[in-house]
């Protein structure tokens, strides 16, 4: 779990960074990672580390289709 945290806070860190307050899909959050020079496995994982915030309410997921995420904190 400590690996997800530390995954989140790079997330959060780019995503504040790039003042991205839109409702973004996992891939188009791993090309902001990307262009900033974080080194992330795949959208999916994105998208599961995501996931697993929005259950305790730190991410609202958009279930439409893609999926989109938008940080709540």
């Amino acid at each position: 779990m400590a690996q997800c945290a530390r995954e989140y806070d790079r997330i959060r860190t780019v995503l504040a960074e790039a003042d991205a307050d839109e409702r973004l899909t996992a891939r188009e959050i791993l090309q902001l990672l990307d262009a900033r020079g974080e080194s992330f496995e795949s959208a999916h994982r994105v998208a599961t580390v995501l996931g697993r915030r929005a259950r305790s309410g730190d991410v609202t997921v958009i279930r439409s289709s893609p999926y989109r995420y938008r940080l709540d904190t």
